[in-house]
């Protein structure tokens, strides 16, 4: 049962409104932030809806949500509903989790030029694990690729990085399924995928920005990291990272602990010590500083798909590919099931929307109404 969060990054906004307005000249991340601080409050408009189970019939009134991929409250039901999509598309064989991670100093790159950055880390991503896909000495076949997008480190600091979902094994030249010759203990050698990573990374991003001889020359000097994490041994493993983090933004509300005397306090975990759970305070206005950093730029795709699980192929090769090696049907766990439009009440009747409403509220007759209609059930 999840438990409903003591604070909320609405809060936050609303209480330094005056402050952010002021400081964050970006139309487009101003925007964003209100949308934010207004989702699910009278501003949003509502509507009311009624139970259809004969034992509840109770009224609800709900106020609207503002559907925006960057607020903590709207991401549940879009991700299951993601989460249902891709069930469908998985293949019966293991996948790997590949992690792209730039170094802090292109940070300056990704405020002036996020869209720029972020193509070239996708296609690059993407590039590294193709080509290393073709090479016979590793799968000869061509793979696929799911890239997420996360922004951001535990600390709300700038820290871009992709996560890369990679089944283990590819479509070979003579039509036939290829499995990973490591037997699923790895993919592609990370050593040299980080070397040829970097390279072909500044080799891209120079065509599109101009970046300074002295940033060029420090990225060369950095060892770029990309890290393989422990294979997936099955669809369904995929079915529960995803859940995990397609839809994860910067900043839940569960991790916020407390907004007091000026300052917001939050959960991180700190890798160094192996994932330990600790507090961090900061000022409020900087920790709405650190979350802007992470508005994505409009219409922003922030994952993609690529090869044979491609969005305009993937049908045409999973039908192939399911013919040489199985198919499996996954069961999509309870947890994972949405409970949209179901009575928070009773938990068993479905909601009927009556009436809506804009931001005026509703009417007089109606807050009557529901105030009778639950009052009556209250007592039964």
């Amino acid at each position: 049962m999840l438990v409903r969060p003591k604070y909320e990054l609405a809060e936050v906004l609303r209480l330094q409104k005056n402050t952010w307005e002021e400081d964050i000249k970006n139309a487009w991340k101003q925007r964003t932030l209100y949308a934010l601080m207004r989702c699910r409050t009278w501003e949003m408009g509502g509507h009311i809806d009624q139970c259809t189970h004969e034992s509840c019939k109770r009224i609800h009134l709900s106020y609207n949500s503002c559907r925006n991929r960057h607020c903590p409250k709207c991401q549940g039901h879009l991700r299951e509903k993601w989460i249902a999509k891709r069930n469908e598309d998985l293949l019966n064989t293991s996948y790997f989790h590949v992690v792209f991670t730039l170094p802090d100093v292109l940070n300056s790159i990704a405020l002036t030029h996020p869209k720029e950055l972020y193509n070239t880390l996708f296609e690059t991503s993407w590039a590294v694990l193709k080509d290393f896909g073709y090479n016979p000495k590793f799968l000869g076949a061509k793979t696929g690729m799911i890239g997420v997008l996360h922004t951001w480190g535990q600390n709300l600091s700038l820290h871009p990085h992709l996560h890369c979902i990679v089944p283990g094994g590819g479509w070979s030249p003579k039509g036939k399924w290829k499995a990973s010759k490591s037997k699923g203990k790895y993919l592609f050698p990370v050593k040299a995928m980080s070397k040829v990573f970097r390279a072909k990374f500044v080799a891209s991003l120079v065509k599109k920005v101009e970046i300074k001889p002295e940033i060029r020359k420090q990225l060369f000097n950095k060892s770029w990291v990309v890290y393989a994490k422990q294979p997936f041994f099955g669809p369904q493993q995929v079915i529960e990272y995803l859940g995990r983090y397609t839809h994860k933004i910067a900043m839940s509300n569960h991790r916020i602990k407390s907004i007091e005397n000026g300052k917001v306090t939050f959960s991180v975990k700190d890798y160094k010590q192996g994932g330990k759970k600790k507090d961090l305070s900061l000022d409020a206005n900087e920790f709405i500083r650190r979350f802007s950093l992470h508005i994505l730029p409009k219409a922003y795709t922030r994952i993609r798909h690529y090869g044979i699980l491609a969005s305009s192929t993937k049908k045409q090769y999973k039908i192939q590919i399911d013919a040489q090696i199985g198919k499996k049907k996954l069961k999509v766990k309870a947890e994972h099931k949405s409970l949209k439009g179901i009575c928070p009440h009773c938990k068993q009747g479905k909601l009927m929307t009556l009436f809506q409403f804009d931001k005026r509220g509703p009417p007089p007759e109606w807050v009557e109404r529901i105030a009778k209609s639950n009052k009556r059930k209250a007592t039964l």
